[in-house]
């Protein structure tokens, strides 16, 4: 299947890899299919893209590169989701990451209260708020210091 994206143009994607968010993505209604990029250059960075609008791309990544000590419940997450008999390791944990350029510095955010779950076992995704967490929703990568 061919797609179009805002990072990498036209290319073609296996149907299999297409993921669902039955609940959408908050912030975009009415948008509930999207597949993960991943591109040797950007690493660790991936690309979250919408299969029905090429200008919905979000930069996400594994938030256990840089804050290893990361822990959402995942068992929680599973029952609230009825994905029964999923096991850990076939759940899949993502953050959004927004890169603000300015001509004086760079400043790389995670959202650590809105991780992106993904059963890839059935190719749902769903993006949780973790309400009663510690955790900022602009946790500063290249200097953590400022978020703790």
């Amino acid at each position: 299947m061919k797609i179009g994206t805002r990072k990498f143009g036209e290319i073609q994607i296996d149907e299999n890899k297409i993921l669902s968010m039955p609940e959408g993505l908050p912030g975009f209604p009415g948008f509930e299919k999207f597949v993960m990029l991943e591109d040797p250059k950007t690493a660790p960075f991936c690309w979250f893209q919408s299969v029905e609008a090429p200008n919905l791309a979000l930069v996400i990544m594994d938030p256990k590169i840089f804050k290893p000590d990361y822990t959402i419940d995942l068992e929680k997450i599973i029952q609230d989701l009825g994905w029964g008999g999923i096991k850990k390791k076939d759940i899949l944990v993502y953050v959004v990451v927004n890169i603000l350029e300015r001509e004086e510095d760079r400043q790389i955010t995670a959202n650590l209260m809105g991780p992106l779950v993904i059963n890839s076992k059935n190719n749902q995704a769903v993006q949780v708020v973790i309400s009663e967490s510690d955790y900022p929703c602009q946790y500063d990568i290249l200097e953590p210091e400022k978020s703790e």
